[in-house]
């Protein structure tokens, strides 16, 4: 039952990801948006990566659909946010620009 709460819950946040890019792709800035908040999220991936590679080799072969779901997932989600991250520099900048053209 906990990996399956774990898979909905990476689940969500993988279908939160796209809407935050979509977000940050036309929003063209960068305003009200943390690089420091989503750094943390993306370590917080990363550990729970971390986690996944552990499982797998304590395994020994008997591991279920869900920790494949799950793995998948945390790998979508650490993507997704990274071009998320990158989105926010490229905003950042343009915020600067536009600063300086006033």
């Amino acid at each position: 039952m906990t990996d399956l709460l774990e898979a909905l819950m990476i689940l969500c946040f993988g279908l939160s990801w796209p809407i935050s890019i979509r977000k940050s792709w036309i929003s063209r800035t960068a305003k009200g948006k943390s690089l420091f908040f989503e750094f943390f999220i993306w370590i917080g991936y990363v550990f729970g990566i971390a986690r996944k590679v552990l499982l797998w080799q304590n395994a020994a072969g008997s591991l279920d659909w869900l920790f494949y779901l799950s793995w998948f997932f945390y790998v979508l989600n650490i993507v997704e946010i990274s071009i998320d991250m990158g989105l926010y520099m490229r905003n950042k900048k343009l915020d600067q620009e536009r600063e300086q053209q006033k």
